[in-house]
């Protein structure tokens, strides 16, 4: 069936908008700090570090993109007006000093200027400011422990929720931290190597056996967040979800109080514990 123009343009505005629809609905999905249907851009920041990595990707992406499109441009004039046809007599220059101090100078200066906001970020990343909270974060096989040292030297587990949403995220017991203070990760694996990682929050670090690794982040929006083990531990590396609670500085206290007497008070809530109740 042929197409009025009006018709056409109809059905071109009609998709421009669900496009429209989609990109908008997915940024505000990922405010939540989850996954969002047909997502093309990084999860929302919630923290400084995140907030440079998502500045870093959109830089390089204009980056790269211009460099590709003089590419092109250069590849298309080369064809249009270098061809046989258009050219008959071809050129016979052997070099251009020009060209040739142009095509090693400005390479050398894109290259100094991605590495020095990639440094600034790695350094960022690498360099652990005075934590408010440290939290020890234990992958399992298949499920994450966290022990909070800081506040009573408590541990509890936390594994998936089958009714629980998001789909395979949610989690019975999720890891509560402050809003705006710096909380330091401190990770291992019990059995394999995990991957410790929220996106939201810019830090993936590995959970590895024998050896205590560290990172941070400094939640700067309330909310539930969301991540997932990132290394291949197993049979149920999917269903091994992370959950972080950001939550004020009050509400905080408070269940950590909770905390204190619920996993005290009640061992069976850690797998661990009941483990070697058992034993």
């Amino acid at each position: 069936m042929k197409l009025s123009k009006g018709q056409s343009g109809r059905r071109l505005l009609g998709l421009a908008v669900v496009a429209a629809a989609l990109a908008f609905g997915g940024a505000a999905f990922a405010e939540l700090g989850q996954p969002a249907p047909w997502e093309m851009t990084l999860q929302g920041s919630a923290s400084p570090v995140m907030d440079n990595i998502t500045w870093f990707h959109n830089f390089l992406f204009v980056l790269i993109t211009v460099i590709t499109l003089f590419v092109l441009a250069l590849l298309i004039i080369v064809m249009v007006k270098f061809n046989a046809k258009a050219n008959p007599v071809p050129s016979r220059t052997t070099h251009n000093t020009l060209i040739e101090v142009a095509w090693t100078l400005i390479p050398v200066l894109i290259l100094v200027g991605i590495a020095v906001p990639s440094f600034r970020l790695l350094f960022q990343q690498l360099d652990l400011p005075k934590a408010d909270l440290t939290i020890k974060a234990t992958g399992k096989q298949w499920y994450w422990s966290y022990a909070y040292p800081d506040n009573g030297k408590f541990e509890f587990d936390s594994l998936l929720a089958q009714d629980k949403k998001p789909r395979l995220l949610g989690v019975d017991n999720e890891m509560v931290v402050p809003v705006n203070k710096v909380v330091r990760i401190q990770t291992i694996g019990a059995d394999v190597i995990h991957s410790f990682a929220v996106p939201a929050f810019g830090i993936k670090i590995d959970s590895v056996p024998g050896r205590l690794n560290e990172t941070w982040f400094k939640a700067t929006k309330e909310g539930m967040f969301y991540g997932q083990c990132s290394e291949l531990c197993g049979k149920d590396h999917a269903f091994m979800p992370i959950v972080v609670r950001v939550v004020n500085d009050q509400e905080f206290a408070a269940w950590v109080e909770g905390a204190k007497k619920k996993f005290a008070a009640n061992p069976s809530n850690s797998l661990a514990s009941a483990g070697a109740a058992a034993q």
